[in-house]
């Protein structure tokens, strides 16, 4: 296929994918696995080269235009969690939509950085590889200690006595701990006895992460939901050059140090390399986030094209090298290229769709909005894994939902992959899962 044409197919590939951004629950990767059964099946006219620049045009779509459901809908994925609450606080004072051009501004500046990082990318990250390989155990074990430790004691200072207070405190740092541990039991069912049919195995996360991050957030609305302030669907974000810069770098280091560690999500790294640069406004925040996401999903992919070095990292990158692995410079300049262009549409296609949910969140009761959405969310889910993955996501909503009442991060949902990787990686995690009964 000529190199206009598989451009042409990327950027066909980033208006799907901003498509599926749009659908609560619906992650990138359950598209793409059905897009490469088709391809295998000689069903579609995409294989090889144009399969891959579909893919990575689709992967660039999704990681930009994701911030809509998140900030609107309440409905983050594993990666965006963390923008709940700055997002929240702008849309409270009717700049939803600038809360979604400041994460899409954080994911297009992560394009370019990605573009002019390209001719060292491979030089950047195979020594950093070689260095943390050997320490990856000590280091998720540590990872996993930060996040628990920031659920600082809130304890309600008012309350008549000592006890009643210290109680009020060990509440949320409790509702932390328990949200992480059952998750990660969860991850342990999902990892050596999953109830999900063999047929939809590679969507075995799909209904955990619907129920652990989108659906609680939408149930929340549903019950508790009133009509929002007036949002201003015009808003444009005052942004300086320094903000951006400093926002997208942090996000761009948090997103590929995640893309170098297995399992650290782009969210996750993200708010490491926040703390490491002690960030403190909101909106540098929900840059980096956009940022890292980016960096994390769209560089994983682009590590796969590097000539020589056949980097697989990430979901996309491992579904796609199992039938085609891209091969030199010239599939590589047009993966840059694409990265480029691809990240200008989905930016477009982003202030276009967060202007227009604005408007529509000022006619449309939010819960009517969110229960719209929660169907569609099951829809999703029923279609990918049938009736045991509704039952998996029932399980894994009735977990998400702690933080969400509580006040906790949702982040302690990760421990759905992080407590059974992480113990398989320091080697007690078969144990772990006999000791469960799971083996």
């Amino acid at each position: 296929m000529a190199d206009v044409a598989l451009i042409g197919v990327a950027l066909l590939g980033t208006c799907l994918g901003a498509f599926v951004a749009l659908m609560p629950g619906l992650h990138v990767y359950s598209i793409a696995a059905f897009a490469l059964a088709l391809s295998g099946q000689n069903l579609i006219p995409l294989a090889n080269e144009s399969l891959a620049m579909f893919l990575l045009g689709m992967v660039t779509g999704w990681a930009v235009v994701n911030a809509i459901p998140a900030v609107f809908l309440f409905a983050p994925d594993d990666a965006s969690a963390m923008t709940v609450m700055p997002s929240t606080k702008l849309m409270m004072r009717g700049r939803g939509a600038e809360a979604a051009i400041l994460i899409g501004a954080g994911s297009l500046a992560a394009c370019v950085a990605l573009v002019a990082l390209a001719p060292v990318l491979d030089e950047l990250i195979r020594p950093l590889r070689a260095i943390i390989s050997p320490h990856l155990g000590w280091m998720l074990t540590a990872i996993i200690v930060f996040l628990l430790l920031g659920e600082w004691p809130r304890g309600n200072e008012r309350l008549p006595t000592p006890a009643r207070r210290l109680a009020s405190a060990w509440a949320y740092l409790g509702a932390g701990l328990l949200t992480f541990l059952l998750s990660g039991l969860m991850g342990f069912v999902l990892m050596y006895r999953s109830p999900i049919p063999p047929e939809a195995a590679y969507q075995n996360l799909l209904p955990a992460f619907v129920g652990l991050f989108s659906l609680p957030g939408l149930i929340q609305v549903l019950a508790f939901g009133s009509a929002i302030p007036k949002q201003d669907s015009r808003a444009t974000p005052s942004l300086s050059a320094n903000l951006l810069a400093r926002g997208a770098l942090t996000g761009v280091a948090g997103g590929l140090f995640a893309g170098i560690m297995p399992v650290i999500s782009g969210g996750v790294g993200g708010l490491l390399a926040g703390h490491a640069t002690a960030q403190r406004d909101d909106r540098l925040f929900l840059i980096s986030q956009g940022a890292s996401k980016v960096a994390y999903y769209v560089g994983g992919l682009l590590l796969l094209f590097v000539p020589g070095a056949g980097l697989v990292r990430g979901g996309m990158a491992w579904m796609l090298s199992s039938g085609y692995m891209p091969y030199g410079w010239r599939i590589y300049l047009l993966a840059i290229s694409g990265v480029a262009l691809c990240g200008a549409l989905a930016f477009v296609l982003l202030m276009a769709f967060s202007r227009g949910a604005a408007a529509i969140a000022n006619k449309t009761n939010p819960r009517i909005a969110a229960a719209l959405a929660l169907v569609m969310a099951l829809a999703i889910t029923m279609a990918f894994t049938g009736l045991p993955g509704l039952a998996v996501a029932a399980v894994a909503t009735l977990v998400g939902l702690i933080p969400v009442l509580v006040g906790g991060r949702r982040m302690n949902c990760l421990g759905v992959l992080l407590l059974p990787i992480t113990l398989n990686v320091i080697g007690v995690g078969p144990d772990v899962a006999r000791a469960l009964g799971l083996v």
